[in-house]
Order: structure tokens, then sequence, then C-alpha cells
């Protein structure tokens, strides 16, 4: 008995056709994970899990997909992601300190707000040009931003170290400051944009960045603006980027720096899109997955299997080469990333056990 099919699950109208779920098995196992997310994990994790994994993994999930709107949907590239976190995560608390009473929630929309606005700024040269000069254009972003945020001490509230300690996290009079709160918050707001991120792919704004990846100039033969499709998605990466910002700063690092958004960020949100897959919703959440995991399985292998024979620092080169090869091997071998793998399985798994 084939335990995973298609049979007499048929698509009779267009809404079916643009359902989050097309299978009832794949609802039902969303809706299983989202539980075991929600219920289970708040008891049987701890503090480590929380603060070095499981909050670190989902924000890193929520800039990939940030990213991956802009690049694996859109086609357009950029190194400015961790300049648009920082500018999300600054305007959040500058936007909580200067207007009183303002909730965090509210002020996490802000802060994605004014990240758009920049990213919809520093997108305007996608209008000209492509490629690597649009490429080197965006990093021009990262080097700005943090330059700004560094020089100008009204941004960090004339702090003499430019540090800032973020504020306790009250939301509707709870205390989401302790490690459960801080991943009950941050799994919340993710699950939330990756549903709308989910919506917006599938919608008619999604296919028009679809067809100027794949070729700007038919797509602005068959009536698409070509400019409008560049800036919004510009415009929404840098929201989503923005709001992972805020999670960054105020969920994981617990204070609003500078160099908590630098170069190397950058880099690491462009391999998890790479390694996870471009162009796919789940690509970033096993990307990110990897990333955050790989340095810990290492970790244990060097101190329990090797008995330490691997100092910190050799390990920590050890993970860069291993990063290195990785993205060498998916450009060259599989494009797509491990979502691809994931999507084999899938399909054979729909004829299992005829065929697998």
């Amino acid at each position: 008995m084939m335990i995973y099919r298609e049979s007499g699950q048929f698509i009779t109208s267009y809404r079916a056709d643009n359902r989050l779920f097309k299978l009832h098995q794949d609802r039902f196992s969303f809706y299983a994970l989202l539980a075991f997310a929600f219920i289970v994990v708040p008891f049987i994790g701890n503090d480590y899990w929380f603060s070095a994994v499981l909050i670190p993994f989902l924000v890193l999930s929520l800039a990939g997909l940030g990213l991956n709107l802009l690049t694996g949907y859109a086609g357009q590239l950029s190194l400015g992601s961790a300049a648009f976190m920082a500018v999300g995560a600054f305007a959040a608390y500058n936007f909580h300190l200067r207007i009183e009473g303002l909730p965090f929630l509210v002020s996490f929309f802000f802060g994605g707000i004014t990240a758009a606005a920049v990213g919809v700024i520093f997108g305007l040269p996608s209008l000209r040009i492509k490629g690597f000069y649009l490429l080197v254009s965006t990093l021009a972003a990262q080097f700005f931003v943090q330059w700004a945020l560094t020089n100008f001490a009204w941004f960090s509230h004339n702090s003499s170290s430019g540090v800032i300690t973020a504020p306790p996290l009250i939301i509707l009079g709870h205390d989401f400051s302790n490690p459960v709160g801080r991943y009950l918050l941050t799994l919340t707001i993710v699950v939330a944009l990756g549903l709308i991120a989910r919506s917006i792919v599938k919608s008619e704004i999604g296919r028009q960045w679809m067809a100027v990846r794949d070729m700007d100039t038919a797509a602005s033969v068959i009536g698409i603006s070509v400019s409008k499709a560049k800036l919004l998605a510009f415009g929404i990466s840098s929201f989503f980027l923005g709001i992972a910002g805020s999670l960054w700063a105020f969920t994981y690092l617990g204070t609003v720096e500078p160099h908590g958004f630098d170069l190397t960020r950058s880099f690491q949100i462009l391999f998890i899109i790479i390694i996870g897959g471009m162009g796919s919703i789940s690509g970033n959440f096993i990307g990110a997955a990897f990333i955050v995991l790989l340095p810990i399985l290492l970790s244990v292998i060097s101190n329990h299997l090797l008995s330490g024979a691997i100092d910190a620092g050799q390990l920590e080169n050890f993970q860069k080469i291993i990063f290195g090869a990785l993205i060498i091997f998916f450009l060259i071998k599989e494009p797509n990333g491990l979502a691809k793998y994931w999507q084999t399985f899938r399909q054979r798994a729909r004829v299992w056990p005829l065929r697998f």
C-alpha cells in the first residue's frame, strides 16, 4: 500500500490548485510539525538549544527567505542582506525607544518597513544594471549602512560603545525575555512570514518575478512592468530581512550593534540559499539548519571521536573549507540545492512501493 500518494485527490479549480498544500498528507505533516514545534519543543528543550541552536536557525531561515525572494525568485543578485537586517534592527529599536508605549511587534513591523524603503533605494541601480555589477552595487549598501550606524551616535542613542542592550521583550503584558519565550516569539513570526512568502510566490507578483528572472525582455514584451517588479522584489525582500534583523538583535544576540550585521553575515545568508536551494521556500530552512548544525556536529566529532585532536582555531578553518567545497559542489552539481533532493524523495515516495 502506498502511504504517500495522490490517488483520489483531484484538483478541480484554480483556487484548489493555488492552495498552500495540495495533498492531505502534506497538510497533516505541516500541522503536526507546527504542533511539535509549539507544544512539545518548549517542554523538552533546554536553554542551550533555544539560545544557541533553535533561535539562530529560525532567524537565519527568515533571512534566507528574504534573500531568496529577491535572488531565487526575482533573479536579482544581492550582497547587502546584513545591511538591511541592520536597518531593521536599529529602526525597530529607535521606534520602540522614541515612541512611548509603542508595542514591540509594531516596532518590528516599522523596522521592516524602514528596511524595505532602504532596500528600494539601493535597488534602483537594478533598473539599469544586472548580474555582477548589481552585486557590487548592493555590496555598497553593506559598507554604507555599517559606516552610518557606526559614525552617527543618534542611531545607538548616543551610546559611547555603540552597543545597545536590548530592552525586555514585553508583549501584550507577557514577558518573552526568557529562552522559551524568545523561541516562541521567533517561531510565531517566522511561521507567519513564511506562509505570507509562500502566498506571494504563488500569486501574480511571484509569477512576474519569475518571468523577470527567466528573461526580462520577454517579460516586458508580454506587459509586465520590469522596473516595478524589480523594485517590489527589493522592497519585500528587505522587509523580510529587516524583521529578521530585529529578531537577530532582540531575541538572539540581546544587543543591537552594527558589528552583528557585517559582511560575513551577508555571505552566510547567501550560502544558506545556495546550499538549501534557490527558488524554494523549504530550502531556506534546510540551508539554515545545515549552516547552524554543521559547526556543532564538527565540534562533537572533534571532542568525542577525535578526543580533541583539532583545536578551536583549526576547527573553524576546517568549517570554512567544508563550506567552500559545498558551495562549489552545489553550484556545479546541483544548483537547486538540498531542496531538490527532498523534492526527488517526495516524488519517489508517491509511487512507493511500485518504484523508489
